[in-house]
């Protein structure tokens, strides 16, 4: 009776060694997937000014470090619905060049679509898109790291 014991306990032991050698690669695993990069501090500006017809106006702004920019025309006016062109770029002496597929057409509530930048310079541009009849006084938020 004892050969049929050795038998059983030496299979039970392989089976446990298994299950434990299985237990682990996968909690590695599981470990590997939730491990997550710091997020940046955002920072949030508020600016104003004025369009002139047919005109831009723009705004300097540093990032600290990679992260997603946000950029929210919050008021325009008058009249309240105008719709004014948002942009962000990068600085060029006294202009704003205007980074591909960062820019929008929109009345106040819309901005560009968020976007990730890398730490540096960089501008934010009003713009007339051919509707104005006066100067038009404009808010925007601007969220960025």
């Amino acid at each position: 009776m004892r050969r049929s014991g050795a038998p059983a306990l030496a299979l039970g032991l392989a089976l446990l060694a298994a299950a434990c050698g299985n237990s682990s690669s996968s909690t590695s695993s599981t470990a590997a997937t939730t491990t997550t990069a710091p997020t940046a501090t955002l920072t949030t500006d508020t600016i104003t000014g004025t369009v002139a017809v047919r005109g831009n106006d723009s705004h300097t702004f540093t990032t600290s470090a990679t992260g997603t920019v946000t950029v929210l025309l919050t008021a325009a006016s008058p009249p309240a619905t105008v719709v004014m062109g948002v942009g962000i770029g990068t600085p060029n002496g006294s202009a704003c060049t205007r980074l591909t597929g960062a820019s929008t057409n929109t009345a106040a509530g819309g901005g560009p679509p968020p976007g990730i930048i890398t730490a540096g310079s960089y501008c934010i541009v009003v713009y007339d898109v051919g509707n104005q009849t006066a100067p038009v006084v404009y808010t925007i938020t601007v969220s960025h790291p």
